[in-house]
């Protein structure tokens, strides 16, 4: 029979998996302040302030995000006001509205999207 570690410590922390859900701020949920994290987070709720991740974020539908975004992945379906800077790409689903400056070398926007700024692509 295998020994279950009941200390933290003891137990060796593994790495994030692509894709896999590290966090989520859900709706009715609200924050303000500076999030990093690695993984995918998903915000539902509201939240003001800066993201950092070298991962993805996802704004669901519903979600309003009022921020300086610097991420791998931005995936947006709710309402963002700010500057998104992506490494790699940007979608952006209706019904999502979005206000502000992205600046990544790949950028999606679906039809219904509302976007009032500035989009610039680099080369990657």
């Amino acid at each position: 029979m295998a020994e279950v570690s009941r200390f933290p410590s003891d137990q060796v922390k593994e790495p994030v998996q692509t894709g896999q859900v590290t966090a989520l701020l859900d709706h009715g949920a609200a924050f303000e302040g500076r999030l990093t994290f690695e993984g995918t987070v998903r915000i539902g709720g509201q939240f003001q302030g800066e993201i950092f991740t070298n991962d993805t974020l996802v704004v669901n539908p519903g979600a309003k995000v009022e921020a300086q975004i610097e991420a791998d992945v931005v995936i947006i379906s709710g309402a963002v006001k700010g500057n998104i800077f992506a490494r790699s790409r940007v979608i952006m689903h209706p019904p999502a509205i979005f206000k502000g400056t992205v600046t990544t070398p790949s950028l999606r926007i679906d039809e219904g999207v509302v976007f009032e700024g500035a989009s610039y692509m680099p080369k990657a």
